[in-house]
């Protein structure tokens, strides 16, 4: 997944245990989380390339015969561990990232088999477009939650800080990095890649300060 190109503030906070507040913000990360689940295996069962990350998943998936939720869940905590050096720090919505999606995927690709394979041509581009606009809604409502960065923003935004590179360069450098990698290894890489890299910022643009938590100070 991508940060849009505005800055946004992802500082893991603390509310006031059973507050309304921290209510709305645990509910929010949920079904953020959920439904970046959903828009990951939508675009998978479309077949006709996925999000970057997903491209080095599958790639990996076909290598090892792990299953995709699992190979998912490796990465995402490999890509964690390598936070240390950048001296990012995780929230609970982070280790939330990695567990809820890389445990729903596989379930949710089960489900989504049972469909016409291959799916037809208009099918799979209307998974096409209903995954990059279910993700964009999942990723404003779980950055917006204010519970911390996924692991793959993290790295982003890590490096940006490390390096003094801009964010736009850095997340392009990185998804070309694993797009290859993955594409290499076997992975589908294809219209609906290019079409997420090119889109996904202008949805979440517009829906992240509707879904943006306000936090006091002390929640910080």
């Amino acid at each position: 997944m991508s940060l849009p190109d505005a800055p946004v503030d992802l500082t893991p906070t603390v509310a006031v245990p059973g507050s309304r507040r921290m209510t709305r913000r645990t509910v929010q990360l949920a079904i953020g989380l959920v439904l970046y689940a959903v828009s990951v295996t939508v675009l998978v069962r479309a077949g006709l390339g996925t999000m970057p990350w997903d491209v080095l998943s599958q790639g990996v998936a076909r290598r090892t015969g792990l299953s995709f939720g699992t190979v998912t869940l490796v990465i995402s905590a490999a890509v964690l561990v390598a936070w240390w050096p950048l001296r990012q720090r995780p929230g609970a919505g982070t280790v939330a990232n990695v567990l809820v999606i890389g445990l729903l995927v596989d379930p949710f690709l089960a489900l989504l088999a049972l469909l016409p394979d291959p799916l037809p041509r208009l099918a799979a581009i209307g998974f096409v477009v209903l995954g990059i606009g279910l993700n964009g809604l999942a990723t404003a409502l779980y950055i917006g939650a204010r519970f911390g960065p996924g692991p793959r923003d993290g790295l982003m935004t890590g490096l940006v800080a490390r390096t003094g590179r801009s964010t736009r360069l850095v997340r392009t450098s990185i998804e070309v990095a694993v797009v290859a990698a993955g594409w290499l290894l076997g992975g589908t890489a294809g219209f609906a890649t290019l079409a997420y890299a090119l889109v996904i910022g202008a949805v979440v643009h517009p829906l992240l300060p509707r879904f943006m938590v306000p936090v006091d100070v002390a929640e910080r």
